[in-house]
Order: C-alpha cells, then structure tokens, then sequence
C-alpha cells in the first residue's frame, strides 16, 4: 500500500444526552474525561456531510481507549437507530470488567437494559469467561466480558 493506517483514533457514540453519557462513562465504567466542545458551521458539515449539523461532544478515555460521545443539536430531522445485534450496520463497544454481575447491576441503575443473561464459555480458550451484552435507549450496545481470572 502506498499509506498506512497507523491505529484506531477513537471510536464515536451519537447520545441524546452528552451530560447523562458523561456520566455513564465516568462514573459507572470509570473511564477519565479528556474534555468537551460544540462545534458547528462548515467544518463539520463538510466532514460529516450533514448540512446544518451542530453537535456538543465530549471524549473520554480508559487504557488506551477513547470514546468520543456526540450529541447532535442540528439537524431537526434525527433520528434515533436501534438496530438488533443481527441487524447489518450494528455495532458494540466490548469493555472488560472484574465483576460481571456487579457491572450490570450498576449499568441498569444508569437505564441500561439486558434482554439476554450473563453467559459462560464452556470450551475452548475462553472457557470460563463470562459475557453479556447490554442496551440504553439510544441504541447503544455494550458488552460485558470477565476474563476467567
């Protein structure tokens, strides 16, 4: 190739609330705040090509990973996506706990639900490790993984 891909930047989650995901991010799954703007007009109309887009973002950060949380003020015309974990264009965002049970107890306290249950791996490499995989009202999936210690 004549380029190179150097890494993943940071990963990006349109919220209806930027204050209430803050807080979710930082208080529940502990992750740092780096900081947070608005930004509008050309420059970002013409990186995301939505004329009128406006939004209020805010990044935070855990182990080298970044999250930038978007909440859009402009266009009128959103929407809000809540695709099934089947449906094509889904995507999650996989954080690994200590506890399982007790991470999903504290995200349900932030509105997050599990339709499913905690499962285990029974074989194979992951034998023991634990998953589950949890939903707000944006749309927005996390899963849940505890390594077998």
């Amino acid at each position: 190739m004549p380029y190179e891909v150097r890494s993943v930047s940071h990963t990006g989650l349109t919220v209806s609330d930027l204050d209430e995901a803050l807080r979710f991010w930082t208080e529940v799954l502990g992750f740092e705040s780096l900081g947070s703007g608005e930004f509008g007009g050309r420059f970002v109309e013409g990186s995301i090509g939505v004329p009128g887009a406006h939004v209020r973002a805010a990044m935070v950060s855990k182990d080298g990973a970044t999250i930038e949380l978007v909440q859009f003020t402009a266009p009128e015309d959103r929407k809000t996506m809540r695709p099934r974990p089947c449906d094509v264009g889904s995507f999650h965002v996989a954080v690994e706990v200590d506890d399982i049970e007790a991470v999903a107890e504290a995200c349900a306290g932030y509105g997050w639900d599990m339709p499913g249950r905690i499962e285990t791996y029974s074989e194979g490499s992951l034998a023991g490790t634990k998953v589950v995989s949890l939903f707000n009202d944006d749309g927005t999936v996390i899963e849940l993984i505890q390594l077998l210690a």
